[in-house]
């Protein structure tokens, strides 16, 4: 077996991951390589066992392009890719369950992955953080990967290095590996800048080496002196001949990517007016805003549609742990209900709390058959209606003086008294106009 190093076993090149490697180079601009070699990366850890890594060396698959972020101050900023190229994965070493012995977990080993290497343009953990998010967001829209850095599928190495102010020449980089969140990246490398900072101030001279993130003391940990590119002796891989990507398949390519998260992002402010807040929490997921755009393409207004998603939907996802690909509510019938809303059959209020609480229970029933069922659909206004609102505020003697004398707030205090009377089934701005005639006549 590859994983397991066994001699005379020959590697064979997935289709599929290389196809990944294509989805997020288009993504994010990069030039494409038609013709690709693979290398062999030579060096024995515990966790490869047959000794070297077959990797891209002189051809990565893809090269240049950026993906943009967004800082916490609302400004932008382009992350350049310097490349993306194809490998191995190599096993892992666990260190922290047993005592005595670093256990080794071969799985992955021989598992294709793409590596994605950026230009030094990230200037903080700030910058570094919102980098991984969009890389994260990125590869989960593309459906090339979960995402989830706890479980390994998506990992990060941070190469860290600091220079004098004034100077324009980088001081050595130390490469921090093994944190499994974003936030840990951010942690591991504020402590690494400190670190290095601390040292030089001190005298003492930066080393190339490789150290490991702790997360439990909150300190990075030297693992072993960094090797240079010549310490690897690459040299082409004997048993896998070239890859060559043809326009023909790039182009195929290209026409099955989704509708990436900057595109709707620019949709939902641009074109749906939309706030750029909504517009960042709407596409931070793609079934999310897969589901948004269904809700809008059946003629909700856009901004009722968002006030929904991220109000009552939302809450119901985090009440539940769940994500909306297990919402019971189809688009359409969440559709339904927010008409109801909207051509005045029923309150706003009643369902937020009582409709929709009831159709997630039922998601086949129809929501105008259980408003009708529940009595609550908004009441045409009558005289008999003018009569118990007339009898209600007559009830507040001392308020309706107050109003009358310019505290015309206290309509608000009608109302509420009258909405609590009918059990909400009646329009709020036809009782505002009914109270408002009422208290003008007294």
């Amino acid at each position: 077996m590859v994983s397991l190093g066994h001699p005379g076993t020959l590697p064979v090149l997935n289709k599929t991951c290389v196809e990944h490697a294509i989805r997020m180079g288009l993504a994010v601009g990069s030039d494409i390589r038609e013709v690709n070699y693979f290398a062999r990366k030579n060096y024995f850890y515990a966790d490869l066992p047959k000794g070297y890594q077959i990797s891209q060396d002189t051809t990565p698959i893809c090269n240049n392009g950026f993906i943009q972020i967004r800082k916490s101050d609302g400004s932008l900023k382009k992350i350049r890719i310097h490349r993306i190229h194809l490998e191995e994965d190599s096993g892992k070493s666990i260190h922290d369950q047993d005592p005595f012995h670093t256990l080794i977990d071969l799985n992955r080993a021989g598992v294709g992955l793409i590596e994605i290497v950026s230009e030094a343009d990230i200037a903080d953990a700030e910058e570094a953080m919102a980098y991984l998010t969009e890389i994260r967001k990125l590869v989960r829209y593309l459906e090339i990967c979960d995402g989830n850095m706890e479980e390994g599928s998506l990992r990060c190495d941070a190469n860290i290095s600091i220079m004098p102010k004034g100077s324009t020449v980088w001081g050595t980089k130390v490469e921090v590996k093994n944190m499994n969140s974003i936030s840990n990246v951010g942690r591991a490398i504020n402590f690494e800048i400190k670190r290095q900072a601390a040292a030089i101030e001190a005298g003492e001279k930066i080393t190339q080496q490789t150290r490991s993130w702790d997360a439990a003391k909150g300190i990075t940990v030297s693992m072993r002196d960094k090797e240079s590119a010549h310490d690897y002796r690459y040299f082409p891989e004997p048993d896998l001949p070239p890859l060559i990507v043809s326009e023909s398949w790039k182009a195929e390519i290209q026409q099955s990517l989704p509708e990436l998260p900057e595109a709707l992002y620019q949709k939902y402010t641009q074109t749906l007016g939309l706030s750029a807040q909504d517009a960042i929490i709407l596409t931070d997921q793609k079934h999310f805003a897969l589901y948004f755009n269904r809700l809008i393409h059946l003629g909700v207004n856009p901004k009722s549609a968002a006030n929904w998603m991220l109000g009552s939907v939302r809450s119901w996802l985090n009440t539940q742990a769940s994500v909306i690909s297990d919402f019971p509510l189809s688009p359409e019938t969440l559709f339904q209900l927010i008409q109801l809303v909207e051509n005045n059959k029923i309150s706003l209020t009643l369902a937020k709390e009582k409709l929709f609480p009831l159709l997630t229970e039922n998601p086949e029933r129809d929501p105008l058959e259980l408003a009708t069922e529940n009595q609550w659909l908004l009441q045409a206004a009558n005289d008999n209606l003018e009569a118990e609102l007339l009898s209600l505020i007559q009830q507040f003697p001392d308020k309706v003086t107050a109003y009358q004398q310019g505290k015309t707030g206290l309509l608000g205090f009608f109302v509420g008294q009258a909405m609590q009377k009918t059990g909400g089934n009646l329009d709020p701005k036809t009782l505002n106009q009914i109270i408002t005639e009422l208290l003008s006549k007294i």
